[in-house]
């Protein structure tokens, strides 16, 4: 399970280094796509395996099926450490998550996102507020309590 919350920074060359915490659970070779709110996730291949697994039950003749695939797939690639802990961003991904300088890495369950330093507090401004309505309104309908 992925969890926490780290800034690091990206390389001219579109390197960031991964918390070392997490290169164990990522393995050798991990996924790296475009995710939602204009951030990157970053899976496990087991993960990732059951997220296309997934994807592949969507039905075809659907077109926000057919679109998500698109989006989802066409942005990911396999990635692995260099000896110093960093992946290397394509520059399409970097461009979708608009990273700069500096970056987040946050821990989020069977996932990593990767989020710009801008992006990421913009994102949490706005929705720390509304948290406790956010998990009532998850959790009620889940009959779910904390």
């Amino acid at each position: 399970m992925f969890m926490g919350e780290y800034h690091h920074s990206i390389d001219e060359k579109g390197r960031i280094i991964i918390p070392s915490k997490f290169r164990n659970e990522l393995g050798e070779h991990f996924i790296v796509t475009r995710g939602l709110e204009n951030c990157l996730f970053v899976y496990s291949c087991v993960e990732w395996e059951k997220i296309v697994s997934k994807l592949k039950q969507l039905p075809f003749t659907k077109k926000d099926a057919r679109n998500f695939t698109r989006f989802f797939l066409s942005g990911a690639t396999v990635a692995e450490f260099d000896k110093q802990g960093r992946i290397n961003l394509s520059s399409p991904l970097i461009d979708y998550a608009s990273l700069e300088k500096e970056c987040v890495i946050v821990g989020v369950n069977d996932r990593l996102e990767i989020w710009s330093k801008d992006a990421w507090e913009k994102f949490f401004d706005e929705n720390s507020d509304n948290l406790s309505d956010i998990a009532e309104n998850l959790f009620t309908s889940m009959d779910i309590d904390l």
